[in-house]
């Protein structure tokens, strides 16, 4: 096993990590529960489901990755750290359960209109309380800063390449979804997306219709 101040900060990625995606499938279940639908966790149209086949394996070893590489201590090429940045780790772990703990709270803000992929034949209510007041998809925004603390307390090649096709496949999800907010919402979500970011707030004022 490599040394507690390199391993034990992996492992608390790791675990977060899956404790994330496990609140995940326990939301998406009490949905199904609730309205027959497990909030679009396998999405009713085509190219939905493709990314879900693309983002399932990358998800995956989001997981693993951290937890295999405190008990692997020669590991070959692919899964060996490219740089080591002494004394990250504690910052990167901190970085990853803040990010859970913040993403809970959106998506008890969202409550019944939470949803993980896009039905087209479905319009849920618009939130613009809490985050969303200052950022359009601040669980996009989380997953992806989580994601970049994790990539930089395990620089290895599988974790990076990982870590980018994670960021790349948000930011075509979130743009999707734009596109159907818009066909569904119009003008509403139109003056939403004038005034506040995608991904990083454009101003500590909060949104608010007037």
């Amino acid at each position: 096993m490599l040394p507690w101040d390199y391993s034990i900060p992996l492992l608390v990625i790791g675990g977060t990590v899956a404790f994330y995606w496990q609140q995940v499938l326990h939301m998406a279940r009490r949905q199904r529960k609730r309205t027959g639908k497990a909030a679009n966790l396998v999405p009713p149209e085509p190219l939905g489901r493709l990314l879900r086949l693309l983002w399932a394996p990358v998800i995956v070893l989001w997981m693993v990755l951290p937890l295999s590489a405190a008990f692997w201590p020669n590991p070959p090429t692919a899964f060996a750290p490219v740089h080591s940045f002494h004394g990250i780790g504690w910052i990167c772990a901190a970085a990853v359960v803040g990010g859970l703990l913040v993403t809970r709270r959106c998506w008890k803000q969202m409550g019944r209109n939470w949803r993980m992929g896009i039905d087209p034949n479905e319009k849920t209510s618009l939130v613009f309380e809490g985050l969303f007041a200052y950022v359009r998809h601040p669980i996009y925004a989380l997953s992806a800063g989580m994601m970049i603390a994790t990539m930089l307390a395990l620089p290895t090649p599988a974790m990076l390449i990982a870590g980018t096709l994670h960021i790349t496949l948000l930011l075509w999800e979130s743009a999707r979804e734009e596109r159907h907010l818009v066909a569904t919402h119009g003008a509403d979500y139109q003056a939403y997306q004038r005034r506040v970011g995608r991904l990083m707030p454009r101003s500590l004022r909060p949104y608010g219709r007037v």
